[in-house]
């Protein structure tokens, strides 16, 4: 997601586009890259033997120097254990590229950043550690992670291949100054989506250019998993059970699709941004009243002193459910089991709730745990970015996964695309899903 100085990339509300197509192009180089074998380190667990692991970060700036602190200090408390920790590539895109060489080459990390959207694929090139057996203790408390994050970390239902990394879901923002100036009340925990369409109509006002909502009409990631949640409320899914076909073809699709369709096509209540960026911004200098967004978002209104509000999604008949996009700590197998062994223990002490306190929440993300909700420390942060907290409840909205599967990012494509052209008022939405479902089964199909 486009998060806060926890990239290598540029941040800001465009990031998501590039996270999911500048990484499509390489993505078959994984199952392709297992030129060979890793050479056989050691074989029977030594607890006590020196120890050298690589670790890639994919941070950047204060996230790097919180997690490089973590780091000295674990390697302070296990002197036989060194982590030469790195960002691993220019940007965090590149880091599947790079892993895809590791493979060829034999020399992977022990411990890598990863994207959620690439979990299927890299369990699918046999070099991840299965973690199974490490959930079931009960110091993990795996529990306390989204049900969101312990699926992508578990991709397929079978191996377990990493810990999860940065958890986030989207919530409504609105503009208080925007609200006021229509003389709207501001939305509540239990909006529906006619309370959230009527709203957006008094909102909008040509002689100002002020739009009541903005939404991404890229056909990028941004345009296609802001309408998840509308599927999933009105009972749709994204894949047959099975994971080979698409499924958003639908009634409940065509529902969630033409709502919008109404509104930025009868009602003219929504700015549809060609860019994924310039929603935010109008959205922060007070010409758009809502966007769905996430905590990427807080810092960037608390600069430009935006005046707003955070509560959880608009519901279906009481469905809240939102969207997540987990990323994780994938774990590498290197044929050495004290490797494995130490990799194993740094990211389930990373991950526990007191580094937590010092990395995510520290630099702005959720907390990846439950347990932290009531923390000092988030609290803290809380105050510091209003409407975190409520974010971190909306967590609990995140019921389904955004899918992993290969050939995710051709489906993508094309319901974006096919959003995008019917919110602009091409097509209509039952044509534009049906030929969308045939473009992304076509691709689920390539893999």
């Amino acid at each position: 997601m486009t998060r806060r100085g926890t990239r290598a990339t540029p941040t800001g509300p465009g990031r998501r586009r590039a996270r999911w197509t500048a990484a499509a192009a390489v993505l078959t180089v994984v199952g392709s890259a297992l030129a060979g074998c890793a050479t056989q380190g050691a074989t029977t667990l030594d607890t006590s033997a020196p120890v050298h692991l690589t670790m890639w970060s994919g941070q950047s700036d204060q996230a790097e120097k919180l997690l490089q602190a973590l780091v000295d200090e674990y390697e302070d408390d296990h002197p036989n254990v060194t982590i030469d920790m790195s960002p691993g590539a220019s940007s965090t895109d590149e880091l599947l590229q790079k892993l895809a060489a590791s493979f060829a080459g034999n020399d992977s990390p022990d411990i890598s950043y990863t994207f959620g959207s690439w979990a299927s694929q890299l369990e699918r090139s046999d070099r991840t550690l299965d973690l199974r057996d490490t959930i079931e203790e009960p110091d993990v408390a795996w529990d306390e992670f989204t049900q969101a994050a312990r699926n992508t970390a578990q991709p397929t239902g079978g191996k377990v291949i990493g810990f999860p990394a940065v958890v986030d879901n989207i919530s409504l923002l609105y503009n208080t100054t925007v609200f006021d100036r229509a003389g709207v009340a501001y939305p509540t925990a239990d909006w529906t989506w006619e309370d959230f369409r009527k709203a957006a109509k008094q909102l909008t006002e040509k002689d100002s250019n002020t739009f009541g909502y903005g939404y991404s009409v890229s056909g990028s990631e941004e345009t296609t998993w802001q309408m998840w949640p509308h599927l999933w409320q009105n009972g749709g899914a994204i894949l047959s059970e099975d994971g080979k076909q698409a499924a958003f073809d639908s009634a409940a699709g065509v529902d969630a699709l033409s709502f919008l369709r109404d509104m930025a096509v009868e009602d003219r209540s929504v700015y549809l941004d060609q860019t994924d960026t310039k929603f935010a911004q109008l959205f922060e200098s007070d010409r758009i009243g809502m966007i769905t967004s996430g905590p990427w978002e807080l810092s960037a209104l608390q600069t430009a002193g935006t005046s707003y509000g955070v509560v959880q999604l608009p519901g279906t008949d009481g469905d809240h459910q939102t969207v997540s996009g987990p990323d994780l700590w994938t774990l590498f197998d290197n044929k050495d089991v004290n490797r494995a062994y130490w990799a194993t223990d740094f990211v389930k002490w990373l991950t526990a709730k007191e580094q937590d306190e010092r990395f995510n929440v520290a630099v702005g993300n959720l907390p990846l745990r439950s347990s932290e909700a009531t923390s000092e420390a988030f609290l803290q942060q809380a105050k510091a970015l209003p409407g975190l907290d409520v974010m971190q409840e909306n967590s609990a909205n995140a019921k389904q996964t955004r899918p992993t599967v290969p050939g995710y990012n051709g489906l993508s494509e094309a319901f974006g695309n096919a959003v995008a052209h019917v919110l602009q008022g091409d097509g209509d939405p039952k044509t534009a899903l049906r030929q969308a479902s045939d473009a992304a089964d076509k691709a689920l199909r390539q893999g």
